[in-house]
């Protein structure tokens, strides 16, 4: 089948799939039926000789057994030749030499070293079939028939298998066209929807007919789409979210350096020291504010998987790191923390951010005098604090992208700290989860598995 391919292969070059599939099915039944032509042929032809071989021995053996002599007249010669082999030389019923061309065959028979002979001869331009028997000691008696009838026949044979191989050919061409045609149909609509995605960006999934390997390909590729469409959407809110998120800062921002602009610009606007102190301690909180949010942007944004200098690490001293990095702003919030040692092979500044950031939520959400419980153990880190918990329906989206929740709106942030706590967790191979126990609080748990680094 490969050489079919090969031979093949500059013709359907630039054909289509249809039409290559049709012509390798021709190939392939073309030369099926020239062989199974041939092996009829053959043998159809082995079995007309051998028949008539069989009947002109007998004819000969007959002969023998019955004490003919080359110049006796009892044998029905009727279109055979007879000639006698003897000092090897071939003659004729009167005994002149005859015109048969000698073979060793008839003269191994002749002296007895083979019972019977046959074979096939030209006498005078005709094919005849010719066979030998012992006659005597050194005497062969030689039978030749003409193959005329057996020939036209072979020819009639040859013929018939020709126009019946031509019309297989052609037959198959048609029916392998057909097939391809319609077989190829779910490959077509998968062509024409990508072709529909490209020109139009429309990712709408296409119908799915059949159970068969075209059908599977065609639910993959619908597959492919819905997750095509649910990233753009994704990209579409992340962006639609961002806008909106950073609207606040930049309209604050430029709020302020306008009112700092017509103070210098205009003698009777001056500002007071008090007031430009006032409005620069804006400037730099809401430039505070847009820096952490564009960096939790560029952080959610990464959809990459964890490839950023992971190493070895305690994550019991990035729940350090962190406990130290959120004390000095929480004002009249006590941090309990027990960090038990648990070896990870990770990010330590996404970890440690990600832990900065549970606890700036713990810090943010705790009354006046409260405490912020920090424990780690057996890989699982829990953040508690003592505020008014979380709402029902807020808990399953706690970890969404730009989700705050109507008490959190007052209050300072962006919504994404938690995003990114999701975020870490998951490209380290753990889970975090949020709850708000019967007693009060919210309770956050993350779960971050020990593991070895790649060898």
């Amino acid at each position: 089948m490969s050489t079919i391919r090969e031979l093949i292969h500059p013709l359907t070059a630039r054909a289509s799939l249809a039409l290559r599939v049709a012509l390798l099915t021709t190939a392939a039944v073309a030369v099926t039926l020239s062989a199974v032509s041939a092996i009829v042929f053959f043998t159809v032809r082995a079995e007309f000789e051998s028949s008539l071989d069989d009947s002109m021995l007998r004819r000969a053996n007959a002969a023998v057994s019955a004490g003919y002599t080359p110049t006796t007249e009892e044998l029905d010669v009727v279109g055979i030749k007879i000639f006698v082999v003897r000092g090897g030389q071939v003659f004729n019923r009167k005994g002149d030499t005859a015109t048969l061309p000698l073979n060793h065959h008839e003269i191994e028979v002749s002296i007895g070293q083979a019972k019977t002979s046959r074979r096939s001869t030209t006498i005078d331009g005709e094919l005849y079939r010719v066979v030998a028997v012992q006659a005597g000691a050194g005497t062969a008696l030689v039978l030749a028939q003409p193959m005329e009838s057996i020939q036209q026949a072979l020819d009639r044979l040859r013929l018939m298998l020709w126009l019946c191989s031509a019309a297989g050919v052609v037959l198959a061409g048609g029916a392998g066209w057909v097939v391809a045609a319609n077989g190829l149909r779910p490959v077509r609509r998968l062509t024409a929807a990508t072709e529909r995605v490209a020109r139009t960006n429309e990712l709408r999934p296409i119908e799915v007919t059949g159970h068969d390997e075209l059908a599977r390909l065609t639910a993959s590729f619908n597959q492919m789409l819905l997750a095509l469409d649910a990233s753009q959407h994704r990209q579409r809110q992340l962006v639609a979210d961002a806008g909106h998120e950073l609207r606040t800062p930049l309209t604050s921002l430029r709020t302020n350096i306008e009112l700092l602009g017509q103070a210098s610009e205009d003698p009777e606007r001056t500002l007071s020291p008090g007031e430009r102190t006032e409005i620069m301690d804006d400037v730099r909180a809401q430039l505070l504010e847009l820096t952490t949010l564009v960096g939790d942007l560029v952080e959610l944004a990464r959809d990459e998987p964890m490839v950023r200098d992971p190493e070895p690490l305690d994550l019991a001293d990035a729940v350090m790191s962190a406990v130290d990095r959120v004390r000095p702003r929480a004002t009249g919030v006590e941090i309990d923390v027990d960090a038990e040692s648990w070896s990870v092979f990770g990010e330590p500044a996404l970890l440690e951010r990600a832990v900065t950031n549970l606890l700036d939520n713990a810090v943010k959400w705790s009354p006046e005098g409260g405490t912020v419980t920090v424990r780690l153990a057996n890989g699982e880190l829990t953040v508690r604090d003592e505020g008014p918990g979380i709402a029902e329906d807020d808990l399953p989206h706690v970890f969404d992208r730009f989700y705050r929740s109507s008490e959190a709106r007052t209050l300072p942030g962006s919504g994404l700290g938690l995003s990114i706590v999701r975020r870490a967790a998951e490209r380290h191979g753990g889970t975090v989860t949020a709850a708000s126990p019967p007693d009060g609080g919210s309770l956050f748990t993350m779960t971050i598995p020990s593991s070895d680094p790649p060898s």
